[in-house]
């Protein structure tokens, strides 16, 4: 089961309440609450599309530039040992370790790595 839609780019989870019977989504990755709800799964993709398009024309109506989920930069921190052996081993690989990484997170996530 695919509970994930995408719109313009925009992903969102979908959900459903038993106990009100509805399906109901909300955009990831982005910090302002944009969420749809419909009672069939056609009315939820009209509902999707129609909450995307609203959240951009409500930020270029306040003069706000609409949140993209992703920029693509990561910045986390690991145990020390793992950041000393990580460049080693996209080294090895012959890789940077920006191509090593991204190939990792995109096996875990189950996802091919960009080109």
């Amino acid at each position: 089961m695919n509970n994930v839609m995408s719109c313009k780019g925009y992903p969102a989870r979908v959900e459903y309440d038993d106990e009100d019977g509805v399906l109901f989504g909300r955009i990831a990755g982005i910090r302002d609450g944009v969420g749809f709800h419909a009672n069939s799964v056609e009315e939820l993709r009209t509902a999707f599309r129609d909450a995307v398009d609203d959240y951009i024309e409500t930020c270029a109506k306040v003069g706000k530039e609409p949140q993209k989920p992703y920029s693509g930069k990561v910045m986390f921190r690991v145990d020390p040992e793992v950041h000393r052996k990580a460049p080693l081993a996209a080294e090895l690989a012959g890789k940077s370790l920006n191509q090593w990484a991204e190939e990792a997170l995109a096996k875990a996530a189950d996802l091919p790595a960009s080109q």
